[in-house]
């Protein structure tokens, strides 16, 4: 017969015991355990300030864990990174080896694997470089228009970064502007033309350009521009009557005026002396908004005889 008063005596204190061991087993045999894959970042610490990291690298590891569940969920909330200390980095090529030990977790649960096992980091002096901006055009403009500038703003760029990267530019350019049919002068945006690793520092780069276009000019010779009186009276006539004008006219004036002496007026007199049939022609070619002005070369005849 079991000894009753035994089983018996201190009764609570056994039954609190019995309770407290049958926690202790839940929570540390029977509770589940689970592996679980989670994403880590990389945090780089102590860079020296004239060096910076010149290549792409997978900036996060995946973690296999174990452990209890409720400790696993706890770990999620919490900010775990994988700590690099660059405080002793020296320009070339950095092997960091990602092992169980280099991540902080929480006691209780173990790293089954990492992936990658190891990273290269390429430590790289700091430099800095102002890159002029070149234009990239191609085409032409409409007939009777020429490009007179064509500037960039801004007409270069200041860029921070990788010795080795910088030093393989030495100018960046602009994609390709079309100028092809472009009959008037414009402002646009257009994007810098990066290469790979440029466009890993400073991304995506959009700036201004503005183009101006001018009228080609055409030596044309004018004949037959009437000539009319000056201060002598509408109803003067000459002789000869028209004189004719070597000039450079806007090629899109000579395309769309069909009588080429319409752009020109011609005056002549009054006599610069008394009896002197013989006055002095100027001729002047017609202002047009929207165009360049015309330029006289030269007049035949430059003096006409005044008629009686």
């Amino acid at each position: 017969m079991p000894d009753l008063p035994f089983i018996t005596k201190h009764w609570l204190l056994k039954l609190l015991s019995l309770l407290i061991s049958a926690s202790l087993w839940y929570f540390v045999v029977a509770e589940d355990r689970l592996d679980m894959t989670v994403t880590i970042p990389l945090e780089l610490r102590n860079l020296p300030s004239h060096l910076i990291i010149g290549n792409q690298y997978k900036k996060d590891i995946e973690v296999v864990v174990s452990g209890p569940r409720r400790l696993i969920q706890e770990m999620r909330q919490q900010n775990i990174s994988r700590p690099i200390d660059l405080s002793k980095a020296e320009p070339g090529p950095l092997v960091v080896k990602n092992d169980e030990d280099s991540i902080p977790l929480p006691s209780g649960i173990t790293v089954q694997r990492v992936q990658p096992d190891n990273i290269t980091l390429l430590i790289d002096r700091l430099a800095r470089k102002d890159f002029p901006i070149v234009p990239v055009t191609k085409g032409k403009p409409a007939t009777g228009f020429a490009v007179e500038s064509l500037t960039l703003k801004p007409s270069q760029i200041t860029v921070s970064g990788p010795q080795a990267v910088l030093e393989k530019e030495n100018t960046l350019n602009t994609t390709v502007i079309n100028l092809d049919g472009l009959d008037r002068s414009d402002t646009f945006q257009v994007r810098l033309n990066l290469s790979e690793a440029l466009l890993n520092l400073i991304g995506e780069t959009v700036i201004e350009a503005n183009l101006t276009l001018r009228e080609t000019m055409l030596k044309k010779t004018v004949r037959g521009i009437p000539i009319n009186g000056k201060d002598i009276g509408a109803t003067a006539k000459f002789s000869p009557a028209t004189v004719a004008v070597e000039a450079e006219i806007p090629e899109p004036l000579v395309q769309s005026t069909p009588e080429l002496p319409l752009l020109f007026r011609a005056t002549a007199g009054p006599p610069t002396e008394k009896g002197d049939n013989e006055v002095l022609v100027q001729v002047r070619g017609v202002t047009l908004p929207d165009h360049r002005p015309i330029v006289i070369l030269s007049v035949t005849p430059d003096k006409v005889r005044l008629l009686p």
